[in-house]
């Protein structure tokens, strides 16, 4: 047997990393055995043959390439040519797969970046995109590295939002962007960096916090994780990385909850003099309350999501003129902003959250509810493709709109002690306080949820904690269940 040591790293099949900087063992001593046929299904054919005593196999699907396969390890005998004695390859084989191996592609998270969005944008709504842009814009701050001169974070953030969008591949960046571009573009550290714990602890850090250092809300975490973590089954697929640098790490603060916070809840009589307020918004001329006092009766009473009141019609509306009505809900309308929606207008038009494409949910409404539609309708009537709530301009109503108009009102409807409390900062807090009506009413999780539009995780998740909060009253129920009554010893 003709053994030698070779100058190459040695390298594994086509598409593994070597596994350590050793130098091969050679043979010439090759021997190649006819292909036989074996008891499989999926590869019959096998091909087997011998490199310096060790037995080597692989298996085919058609005998053509298994024979063919055998024609070119018995070509690279017939030249002399010398086979690895772990792999098993030729010697031209091992070399070439460890120069590939060696040559992986290590964009910098700049590049890279726009690449994943690139491919990400066509098939993702106008929220996801802006939602992943954000999770790399964070990552990129981890990604900086400790070349002076780097840009200030928040010009990171908004340079790295910006070069994401397609549509800016070719295009110059805005003077206020200019310099921290041209940095970003030329010192954003390399994927490989994420293989350094440092830098991992670094990106996890900045995925975690906010730009003061307090803690991101949990579900803006979760978020921005959420987006990394597609980010980087992109970077494996592309043989960028060959695992998720954040797996297993968990957030380095105290576990953030998204259950309801108790404090936002209204009850009934706060719920209705914050409706009342709304109205006192603006002048008698402009109307600009008088148009929202049904738009958020819909999120207090329908436990509907601001995007979804932005869309529904009066087409989706059962309203009678006494009893229960219903809203068949069937898309929302996100506002994301222009550079992230195909339409180039701010709102995108999806259908329902979590739910299949031309899915609808039934929502039925209470008479309260019912005669607010009916009112709205008759006083200001629908924009010209039959939605409830256009703007003063019959275009779609925008957050900042209706979010000044609840600003305005909660101190009409709050004493002072109340204004600067937790409860209905939101106009979303409507929803959660009729979510928690509807437990508290009894209704079954999973009817709560549908209503919703929730799975039953998410509602037992968000609201264990306020609803049957009464101790007393749960104390009335144990000892109605025990069989004490007020007389027991």
């Amino acid at each position: 047997m003709n053994d030698r040591k070779s100058s190459a790293i040695p390298g594994a099949r086509e598409g593994e990393r070597p596994a350590a900087p050793e130098e091969p063992t050679l043979s010439t001593d090759v021997r190649v055995w006819k292909v036989s046929k074996i008891a499989s299904k999926t590869a019959p054919y096998q091909l087997r043959w011998v490199v310096a005593g060790k037995v080597r196999h692989a298996t085919f699907t058609t005998s053509a390439l298994a024979e063919s396969r055998r024609s070119e390890l018995w070509q690279a005998m017939r030249k002399g040519e010398a086979f690895d004695v772990e792999t098993g390859l030729p010697e031209s084989e091992l070399r070439a797969a460890t120069a590939k191996a060696n040559t992986r592609p290590d964009p910098s998270w700049w590049d890279f970046s726009r690449e994943y969005m690139a491919v990400r944008w066509r098939t993702a709504a106008a929220k996801t995109r802006e939602g992943l842009a954000d999770s790399l814009a964070s990552a990129a701050l981890g990604m900086l590295g400790d070349k002076p001169g780097s840009p200030e974070l928040e010009d990171v953030r908004r340079a790295v939002r910006w070069a994401v969008v397609p549509a800016h591949k070719d295009e110059e960046p805005p003077p206020e962007l200019e310099k921290a571009c041209v940095w970003l573009a030329a010192h954003s550290l390399p994927l490989s960096a994420l293989t350094d714990s440092k830098v991992v602890r670094d990106v996890h850090y900045r995925l975690s916090f906010k730009l003061d250092d307090k803690p991101a809300a949990a579900d803006t975490y979760k978020r921005r994780r959420r987006g990394f973590n597609t980010a980087m089954e992109y970077a494996i697929q592309e043989g960028y990385l060959d695992e998720n640098p954040l797996a297993g790490l968990k957030r380095p603060t105290a576990q953030g909850s998204d259950a309801v916070d108790p404090r936002v809840l209204v009850n009934e009589i706060q719920g209705r003099q914050l409706l009342t307020a709304v109205s006192y918004v603006g002048s008698v001329h402009r109307n600009r309350g008088r148009r929202l006092i049904a738009f958020f009766g819909c999120i207090l009473y329908a436990a509907m999501r601001p995007a979804e009141v932005v869309g529904l019609r009066l087409a989706d509306c059962h309203l009678p003129e006494k009893g229960w009505g219903t809203l068949t809900l069937r898309e929302t309308r996100p506002i994301s902003g222009k550079k992230w929606t195909d339409s180039g207008e701010r709102h995108d038009t999806r259908g329902l959250k979590s739910r299949e494409p031309g899915t609808d949910r039934p929502v039925p409404i209470p008479p309260v509810l019912v005669a607010m539609l009916r009112a709205h309708v008759k006083e200001f009537g629908t924009a010209k493709d039959g939605r409830l709530f256009p703007n003063e301009r019959g275009g779609l109503l925008g957050t900042s709109s209706y979010w000044r108009v609840w600003q305005e009102a909660r101190p009409f409807a709050l004493p002072p002690d109340k204004v600067g409390s937790p409860l209905a900062r939101k106009p979303y807090d409507l929803r959660a306080t009729c979510i928690t009506n509807w437990l508290r009413a009894g209704l079954p999780v999973a009817e709560v949820a549908r209503r919703a539009g929730n799975s039953p995780e998410v509602i037992h998740r968000r609201y264990a904690g306020v609803v049957d909060d009464s101790e007393a009253e749960n104390n009335k129920k144990i000892e109605k269940t025990m069989g004490w009554g007020p007389d027991s010893a």
